[in-house]
């Protein structure tokens, strides 16, 4: 691992832990484009599901699901944590997103957005208590 983080990477999950998964993308885009392994892998991991997350916002069900499934898988080898992030976290709450979304089909994703984005009263996704939009957290140094 480079001895340093980048600060555009703090930059990018600070929009992706304030919903802004298209800021999210076109941040962690550019790191990207410019990385070398084992970080390229890594951004993109994280800017899959940023993604994911932003086709399940705007109701698209198969982005959503092709997304976070790739996005996760990505992200395996880096698990548990890596560039101070909780990567195994990160990977299992979008894997609970992932499970709902297929559970529920694109006849109800409308409903499952609005749910998971706050566009009704309850945050949490009804059937599902707990079930909320994943988080990017850092390990406790």
């Amino acid at each position: 691992m480079s001895s340093s983080i980048p600060s555009e990477f703090w930059q990018a999950v600070e929009q992706f832990n304030q919903q802004d998964f298209y800021a999210c993308h076109d941040t962690l885009e550019s790191l990207w484009m410019e990385a070398a392994e084992p970080e390229k892998k890594f951004y993109q991991g994280i800017l899959q599901i940023a993604v994911a997350l932003y086709h399940l916002s705007n109701h698209n069900w198969k982005g959503a699901a092709i997304l976070l499934g790739e996005g996760m898988s990505r992200l395996k080898p880096y698990q548990p944590n890596y560039f101070e992030i909780n990567v195994e976290e990160l990977i299992q709450s979008s894997g609970q997103i992932l499970g709902k979304v297929q559970e529920l089909g694109p006849e109800n994703v409308v409903k499952l957005a609005e749910e998971l984005f706050g566009d009704i009263s309850d945050n949490e996704v009804e059937d599902s208590p707990g079930l909320s939009l994943p988080k990017i957290t850092r390990v406790n140094s």
